[in-house]
């Protein structure tokens, strides 16, 4: 099944990777190479030795459309490589965007000034201005619509490296002590990087691409998950700096 027949009908990597481990697995490695997972699930919960488990897991996550392989470690850890870790970005779009209020004492965790790289505030807050203004700078230059979006597209070394960071998002939405703050310091980083190192948008008299569109798109995904992090910090999304 293509990437293209599993979003006709909702079929999202993650989703799948959680309905058979039942919790996200987390991303391994930096995906320069190969995107991988690794999890822990036969370890959790179950009577079985942890060596069977994860052989009935394996077996269960080698027929899910997208999966390339699946490795079974002695000590019972799966470790799965996906085949279009692009199509993380759609799973971030497609989620529906749910921020809780933030605690009455919460403060946010970096000053506004000073504006400058010394400062990683700034640097989460300015990438998320960057992405929206990414955003308008390609329409204006005409780089493809959405609807021309591949996700397998996402392959070269930044674009992979922004990838690898948004495919924590899962775990650590689950998890007690997510560690929002830091997280988003390594997204806008990472972000900002891909920008100036694989640029979303043409530049001189390179013509637009359905790679630039991808490129803009993961874009839109690091502003969604920036946005909501920032709030979940009690920090306002910026609308310009």
């Amino acid at each position: 099944m293509s990437h293209a027949d599993r979003r006709a009908e909702g079929v999202m990597i993650m989703e799948a990777l959680r309905g058979v481990l039942g919790a996200p697995p987390m991303p391994q490695g930096s995906w320069e190479r190969e995107a991988r997972f690794v999890s822990t699930a036969a370890l959790r919960g179950t009577a079985e030795p942890p060596a069977e488990a994860a052989e009935r897991l394996a077996s269960r996550l080698r027929a899910v459309p997208g999966i390339r392989r699946v490795d079974v470690r002695p000590n019972g850890f799966l470790v799965i490589g996906v085949a279009a870790p692009g199509e993380i970005v759609d799973e971030v779009l497609a989620a529906p965007i749910a921020v809780s209020p933030p605690p009455a004492s919460c403060a946010a965790p970096w000053p506004d000034f000073p504006r400058t790289w010394d400062n990683p505030g700034f640097a989460v807050r300015y990438a998320y201005v960057r992405a929206g203004a990414v955003r308008r700078w390609a329409r204006d230059l005409g780089v493809p619509a959405r609807a021309a979006v591949r996700p397998e597209l996402l392959d070269g070394p930044f674009d992979r490296a922004v990838l690898r960071v948004l495919a924590e998002l899962p775990s650590r939405k689950e998890s007690r002590d997510p560690g929002w703050a830091a997280y988003l310091e390594r997204l806008a980083e990472v972000y900002h990087t891909a920008v100036e190192r694989a640029s979303p948008i043409p530049r001189g008299d390179e013509a637009p691409s359905e790679v630039h569109a991808a490129r803009v798109r993961m874009g839109e995904a690091v502003r969604r998950v920036l946005g909501e992090g920032l709030a979940e910090l009690g920090v306002a999304p910026p609308g310009k700096i």
